[in-house]
């Protein structure tokens, strides 16, 4: 229950109208114990002849009234407290997504997006039943409780006390219950988000699956995953079944008891009818909020647990943060210097880099070049502050990237990735994304500059709703080299100081990768370009040329030096040129053996 105190601050710009629920609680509960009350009034008036004949439809008529009340009393406080807790459900939501974006990728490759989708979901709703609907039923339980046994007191407390007897054992039945409730709610999160990743991963790789012909294996893994699922869940629903029944049993006992010694009494004349049915309405009102008080403890033990798994979210800091006090200078030439630069993954012991330097003057291409795995990837991610390098500095005109405010650091880039990513929107707003332009013909123009500059616009130009064309999940309704093209023309739109370039156009083919980093000529004047590429054709015109091998830097130099060099470059070199000499001879074949 613990957990519940971090929603204290989402509850307290609502305390006003939470202080108007809770007094609307209380007059609602008054005015239901005013009823029997009244009919207790008319019961005992039947045996006074001057009253009788008036008495039954007065009172009667007062509790019309008193019902009516304390009906719009109980819409109030239901509209005012439940619609509270929908506000904190929208509040706690929107913090838990801008937490979530705060979060740098070594995060993200610990959590499962299922979990996280399971805790943005379910995991808050359970959390608003607790911030709504439990505190509400919890204090109507308590108001009802105290005000019923007050009035059962006046009438008769030796009856009262009789029949609380039952009620001894309310207090460790409720505690032993709630502990079974809130481990198995846990447990059954857990699993529901297990299930959740499961069903992301086939809905993204649904492609995959079938190519692979693991549609049945794929659906025997959710059904077994759904059967834990429907296990835990019919665990919880045995040990809240118990519950509810064990709670009204206590409240039936009492009932027996009023029925056994209230009757007496009233055979003996100490007790009159209408107390004695007024004591009944009374117990009946209390064996309900009894009952509902299993209710409210199962809410707070699942909004418990939901919030205990938020929280846990919630803990997680970035390592990657805004410096205490950022420097930097006041105009960015785009100057790269590395420094003796290594890194390995948080919570691994190999070095994907090791002591890489270089310098890259303003406004001058950079590329990186390498065999798989030799770490060209990861020297992006540390270009662009993904991670911080384990030892050594990354520098941009003189000063390290992490003394940069990042939200300024990021302004300045942009970045092509090695695996392209679109949004289920628009294409112009796709490609509209990095940047903020008011004026909308000056920004449609940059859209369609970077379009053509990427080879997109005649893409674009075969949609029948052209720009205004909606992508699919992820751009699932283009192609590959489509979809890179489409985020090299976003990565241009936002004209960045720093352009790069991960291997951005592996899925085109080498002649169209010729012609737009030919066409990107221009673009890259003026600003510092980093192209990192498998293609030796791609880097040749580069100003320095940066060769990894397992995650050092094998040489480094122009086009020629390098070849000159005869080192792993020109190596490089010498394959591909081999690769598409057999490529040609292969396309050449067939028309050979016509002849």
């Amino acid at each position: 229950m613990k957990a519940l105190q971090t929603l204290t601050p989402y509850l307290r710009p609502y305390r006003a109208g939470i202080l108007q629920g809770l007094v609307l609680v209380i007059v609602s509960n008054a005015l239901n114990l005013a009823v029997p009350f009244f009919i207790k009034q008319g019961i005992d008036a039947l045996d006074d002849p001057g009253e009788a004949a008036t008495a039954p439809l007065r009172y009667a008529m007062l509790v019309v009234v008193v019902a009516l009340l304390g009906g719009v009393a109980r819409y109030g406080m239901r509209e005012l407290l439940n619609g509270i807790s929908r506000r904190v459900e929208y509040d706690l939501r929107n913090d838990f997504f801008r937490h979530l974006l705060r979060m740098d990728p070594g995060f993200f490759g610990s959590v499962q997006t299922g979990d996280i989708m399971s805790r943005a979901t379910n995991d808050i709703q359970a959390v608003r039943m607790a911030a709504g609907p439990a505190y509400m039923y919890l204090v109507n339980t308590v108001v009802i409780s105290i005000l019923a046994l007050s009035l059962m007191f006046w009438i008769d407390p030796r009856l009262t006390l009789l029949a609380l007897i039952p009620m001894v054992l309310l207090p460790p039945v409720t505690v032993g219950f709630g502990k079974a409730i809130h481990s198995r709610f846990e447990r059954i999160q857990d699993q529901f988000g297990i299930l959740s990743t499961v069903v992301q991963e086939n809905l993204a790789g649904a492609r995959i699956v079938k190519a692979y012909t693991q549609e049945g294996a794929q659906v025997e893994r959710f059904r077994s995953l759904s059967h834990n699922y429907l296990e835990r869940n019919l665990e919880l629903a045995r040990v809240s079944g118990m519950f509810h029944p064990f709670l009204g049993l206590l409240g039936g006992l009492g009932m027996v008891i009023v029925l056994w010694i209230g009757g007496m009494s009233v055979m003996r004349g100490t007790l009159t009818v209408g107390d004695f049915i007024a004591f009944g309405l009374y117990l009946g009102m209390l064996v309900w909020p009894l009952i509902a008080l299993g209710w409210v403890v199962n809410l707070f033990q699942r909004g418990a647990a939901s919030m205990a798994r938020l929280n846990r979210i919630f803990a997680a800091e970035p390592s990657i943060t805004d410096p205490p006090h950022p420097t930097g200078p006041e105009v960015v030439s785009g100057e790269i210097e590395l420094r003796n630069v290594s890194f390995r993954y948080p919570g691994t012991e190999r070095w994907v880099l090791r002591n890489v330097s270089f310098h890259v003057p303003a406004g001058a291409t950079l590329a990186i070049v390498g065999p798989t795995g030799s770490g060209k990837s990861t020297l992006v991610n540390l270009l662009v502050r993904m991670y911080d390098p384990t030892e050594g500095e990354v520098r941009l005109d003189g000063t390290a990237l992490h003394r940069f405010p990042l939200e300024r650091l990021r302004a300045l880039i942009g970045i092509v990735p090695q695996d392209p990513f679109l949004f289920s929107d628009t294409i112009r707003e796709n490609l509209a994304l990095g940047f903020d332009e008011p004026n909308l013909e000056a920004r449609e123009a940059r859209v369609r500059h970077a379009a053509r500059i990427a080879q997109l616009d005649t893409t674009v130009a075969e949609l029948p709703a052209g720009y205004d064309t909606r992508l699919g999940e992820r751009g699932i309704n283009l192609s590959g080299g489509q979809k890179q093209r489409a985020t090299l023309a976003r990565a241009l739109a936002r004209d960045p100081r720093l352009l790069i370039l991960d291997d951005a156009l592996s899925a085109v083919d080498t002649h169209t990768e010729w012609e737009i980093l030919h066409g990107l000529r221009e673009v890259f004047e003026g600003r510092t370009s980093v192209i990192v590429s498998h293609r030796v054709k791609a880097v040749m015109d580069a100003d320095l040329i940066v060769v990894l091998d397992a995650g050092e830097v094998a040489e480094q130099g122009t086009h020629t030096e390098l070849l000159a060099g005869d080192g792993l470059y020109a190596a490089l070199q010498h394959r591909q040129l081999l690769a598409e000499d057999l490529d040609a001879e292969d396309v050449l074949a067939p028309a050979r053996n016509d002849l």
